[in-house]
């Protein structure tokens, strides 16, 4: 299903994005996926972001915000397996998830991307970019857990803070991300991208472009 729809007018001029939902395949059978485009198009489109849920959530999480960012890249926001419309792995982790996102980027033949995690995505993400280091350029991560270890990654990272995340996790996530940047939000609901899309889509956008 293609819908065409129009970004809030942070500017004068409004453009158009193209959001659609669709299946890929991947190791664990079918992957949802909504996805917002730019309908210019063309070779200065910028890298790609997939955008990366919570546990017990669904790509749903993103769909004010995809429009917003989509003005000058692809977006990409999968159900993680088991999850929304996707196919469940054999074993429910944070491994299986990444290794079919990995998946996704590999069907699409996504040289590089960027990779927005939220809470438990976050964590995905972690995962893929220690993974697959040629493949993840930038990260995006917000209220990462910290029960577990984590792994070290070296791309650069922008790590977004509300008031509620704990201020030990974040001393230990400065040894997991050593070229991360950290930033403070809003207390916004706690469907975050649904309660101020176009102010996160900003942020995030000025990381990912700078």
């Amino acid at each position: 299903m293609d819908t065409l729809a129009k970004r809030s007018k942070s500017t004068m001029q409004a453009h158009a994005v193209r959001t659609r939902r669709a299946y890929f395949d991947c190791r664990f059978g079918q992957l949802h996926v909504r996805t917002a485009f730019p309908t210019t198009g063309g070779f200065d489109e910028q890298v790609t972001l997939f955008c990366l849920h919570a546990d017990q959530s669904s790509s749903r999480a993103f769909a004010r915000f995809l429009p917003e960012v989509a003005d000058v890249r692809s977006v990409y926001a999968p159900d993680l397996p088991g999850l929304g419309e996707s196919d469940p792995s054999p074993a429910s982790g944070v491994s299986e998830a990444a290794g079919a996102v990995s998946d996704l980027a590999d069907d699409l033949r996504l040289r590089q991307i960027d990779v927005l995690g939220v809470h438990s995505g976050a964590l995905v993400a972690l995962h893929l970019a220690a993974a697959r280091a040629e493949l993840v350029r930038r990260l995006v991560l917000v209220g990462v857990p910290c029960a577990e270890p984590l792994p070290t990654i070296r791309q650069p990272t922008l790590v977004m803070r509300t008031r509620l995340d704990a201020q030990e996790g974040t001393a230990g996530l400065k040894t997991t991300v050593p070229n991360g940047k950290f930033v403070d939000i809003a207390d916004y609901a706690s469907d975050l991208f649904a309660a101020a899309p176009l102010t996160l889509a900003k942020q995030i956008g000025e990381f990912l472009t700078g």
